[in-house]
């Protein structure tokens, strides 16, 4: 089996786990902290994950890639490696003073101080480099067992609302000792190099070109929380948190897609093998595509259902959330497909900044007008505007370049089924609201679905949009072994 496959697998079974785990969880969490003590910890965290932004800066996508250009080479890759990860300790030991200042002189307060291990797990974190050297059996093994014991934990000690300092304990531990590990492996890698001062300055200036479109993203991925803690109310915080964890997941299977991709195009393109590259690209669009359609148009059109059996019956908020903030799904996959697999591979880091920044401007600028009289809904607003502006620029960017159009257009029956399925379910009501009532809705909508595509493929049989269907319904696994 090829490395994609291999990896990809790997991958999706760890976000197949993120996506169970908060299953399991969350309905149990809603219930037991409820909304306003999930706020807290939720809008806390998002102020400390801002530190370990700053330890980070562009390394999750600039390691990555430095990693996968030149993996084939122990010395260069040893040296390499060091000399990156001294500008990550260095920013780490910046970030954390920076952290604990912050937390004596303006929110000296528990959830405060124990956050701070997870700005410190920041300082040790070195899953870029595994991921560029693609080994992901070795990452997804050491976080699906912390997540298995962090979610034994949970239930195990977290019994009341008070006990949501335990809860944050838990979480904060889980991730620092997933960064130890790594450690363990990484001499199999790299040995000791020396390193001086010119070998970590290089690093600066692209790491931080990076790091621009980090800081837009979190403006529209974290400055939610933060803006939604100081205009509205923590409750307001914890009904988005809960709603944003559904967006989970279908981005779990995407994200896992663009974690693999990511070192495989640099290296690809690298090699000068554009077609190959151009390949992959369609068949990621198409993957994405249909796994928003399904997924996102199926948890939308079972929402009215699904919200009071899963959070509670003091939810109801999130039905509406829901219906807003799933359909950004849909501009997430096709923009992280466009960055992981073009923009960045390709060094168009200009394109990439110039979108997020796009977008972390519309949501500060709609947070702002709608969050202080609409709350958690405003906030939801704001991201779908976001999202959809950062994958419209950028499909814009790589239009004369990538056939993103045609991807798009060839891929248009998932889209078409899941829309003709969200719009029947919601006008299938049931009196109560029961697990019964639900599976029923979710076989109809699947039936729907399955239905709508057997429909598109008969009516565009003779077309090239037909045939791509009938491939992918009927022999994706068999197609173009070269690939892999």
């Amino acid at each position: 089996m090829g490395n994609i496959k291999k990896n990809f697998i790997y991958n999706s079974l760890y976000q197949l786990l993120i996506i169970m785990i908060p299953l399991i969880t969350t309905p149990y969490l809603s219930r037991v902290l409820g909304a306003k003590n999930t706020g807290m910890y939720s809008y806390s965290y998002a102020i400390a994950t801002y530190f370990v932004l700053f330890i980070m800066l562009g390394l999750n996508n600039y390691g990555n890639r430095t990693i996968a250009s030149i993996r084939d080479d122990n010395k260069i890759l040893s040296k390499e490696f060091w000399s990156v990860y001294a500008l990550q300790l260095i920013c780490g030991l910046i970030a954390t003073f920076v952290y604990v200042c912050y937390a004596i002189l303006f929110s000296n307060n528990i959830m405060t101080w124990i956050l701070l291990i997870y700005v410190i797990s920041g300082i040790i974190d070195i899953n870029w480099f595994f991921f560029g050297m693609e080994q992901f059996k070795i990452t997804v093994t050491r976080n699906t067992v912390i997540k298995i014991i962090s979610t034994l934990l949970i239930f195990l000690l977290v019994k009341d609302s008070g006990d949501v300092y335990i809860y944050a304990l838990i979480s904060v531990m889980g991730t620092i000792i997933g960064q130890c590990v790594l450690w363990v492996y990484l001499a199999r890698f790299v040995h000791m190099e020396k390193i001086v001062i010119g070998d970590i300055v290089k690093h600066i200036k692209p790491n931080l070109i990076l790091f621009i479109p980090v800081i837009a993203i979190s403006l529209y991925k974290y400055m939610d929380k933060i803006m939604l803690g100081a205009l509205s109310s923590m409750s307001e915080v914890g009904y988005y948190d809960y709603s944003e964890r559904v967006i989970q997941v279908p981005m779990a299977l995407i994200n896992s897609l663009g974690t693999v991709m990511l070192p495989k195009m640099s290296n690809v393109i690298s090699k000068g093998e554009r077609e190959r590259a151009d390949r992959y690209m369609l068949d990621s669009v198409i993957f994405v595509i249909a796994i928003v359609s399904i997924v996102c148009f199926g948890l939308m059109g079972v929402s009215d259902i699904f919200v009071p059996i899963f959070l509670g019956n003091n939810y109801y908020i999130c039905i509406i959330l829901f219906n807003i903030l799933l359909p950004s799904c849909l501009f997430l996959g096709v923009a992280n497909v466009i960055r992981t697999q073009y923009l960045i591979p390709m060094k168009r880091d200009k394109e990439y900044i110039i979108s997020v920044f796009l977008g972390s401007i519309v949501n500060f600028v709609i947070n702002y007008s709608l969050i202080s009289g609409k709350g958690s809904v405003g906030a939801a607003i704001g991201t779908l505007f976001a999202e959809m502006t950062v994958c419209v620029y950028q499909v814009y960017s790589v239009k004369e370049e990538v056939k993103i159009f045609k991807m798009i257009k060839m891929a248009s029956p998932f889209l078409v089924a899941g829309i003709v399925m969200y719009v029947v379910l919601i006008h299938i009501t049931f009196s109560t609201k029961s697990i019964v009532s639900l599976f029923i809705k979710i076989v109809i909508g699947a039936i729907l679905y399955i239905i709508s595509l057997f429909v598109f493929y008969i009516f565009s049989k003779n077309n090239s949009i037909g045939k791509n269907l009938k491939n992918l319904l009927l022999s994706a696994t068999k197609r173009d072994e070269k690939m892999y």
